[in-house]
């Protein structure tokens, strides 16, 4: 079976160059392992990873929080075309992200917000392989912060790396040991 790893972060519109070239190569490397690109089938960071992967013959998962393509695109306002499929869940964000986080073997977070902090307490509770991009700036920058004032071991595994295909090699590695 094929690995997934999931790609969370700000979903607003990238102007930084040099993440979105990051973001990119977390996608390509993704691919290049023959591991599945999971999101939120959403814009920003997560949709340049996809971007990455789907241009290096990837395949991309987006779970969206949508009913449908027309409610993803009209009301959430949500990008299609760099994904291979996506799961509509009609659950909105917040339950979107627990079936977004629980589908991946492991989950990368460039930078982001409320959203994306939603997301990696999932993660982090559920005791999830977590790899943050380091230097993305956002909530991912105050992660080990937060694990430190919550002082909660849930067995979550967290990976700190500013090269991104070191970090994709790094997650890989810590899912093989199962």
């Amino acid at each position: 079976m094929r690995h997934k790893i999931g790609v969370m972060g700000s979903h607003e519109e990238p102007k930084d160059r040099l993440l979105i070239k990051r973001s990119r190569e977390i996608g390509e490397r993704i691919a290049k392992k023959g591991c599945i690109l999971v999101n939120g089938a959403t814009s920003g960071f997560p949709d340049e990873a996809a971007y990455g992967a789907k241009n290096s013959g990837g395949f991309v998962l987006g779970i969206s929080p949508a009913h449908d393509i027309h409610e993803h695109e009209k009301k959430f306002k949500l990008p299609t075309k760099n994904y291979s499929t996506i799961v509509f869940t009609g659950f909105g964000f917040n339950l979107r992200n627990i079936i977004n986080i629980r589908t991946c073997d492991a989950v990368i977070f460039i930078r982001g917000s409320f959203g994306t902090l939603n997301e990696f307490t999932i993660a982090y509770e559920d005791g999830k392989i977590i790899g943050i991009l380091e230097h993305s700036g956002g909530i991912s920058a105050f992660f080990d912060e937060l694990i430190s004032i919550c002082e909660k071991n849930t067995g979550a595994k967290v990976i700190y790396e500013q090269d991104p295909k070191k970090l994709v090699d790094r997650l890989l590695e810590e899912i093989k040991k199962g």
